[in-house]
């Protein structure tokens, strides 16, 4: 679990507090969860695969 870092939700979940999408923790490393489920999986990216993830995420 990581108490200590602070979440921001997907943009793509329009502010439905109910609606399905993720959170991500920007703090030297990428984290990313399931906003319904803030204590379940955490999935860990460094900082360079992060940025690759989303440079290739936004040209598809």
């Amino acid at each position: 679990m990581t108490p200590d870092r602070n979440w921001r939700k997907s943009s793509y979940s329009n502010g439905d507090i109910n609606g399905e999408c993720v959170e991500v923790s920007l703090a030297g490393n990428a984290l990313v969860r399931d906003s319904k489920n803030a204590t379940g999986a955490v999935l860990a990216f460094s900082a360079p695969a992060w940025r690759d993830l989303v440079s290739w995420l936004g040209s598809r």
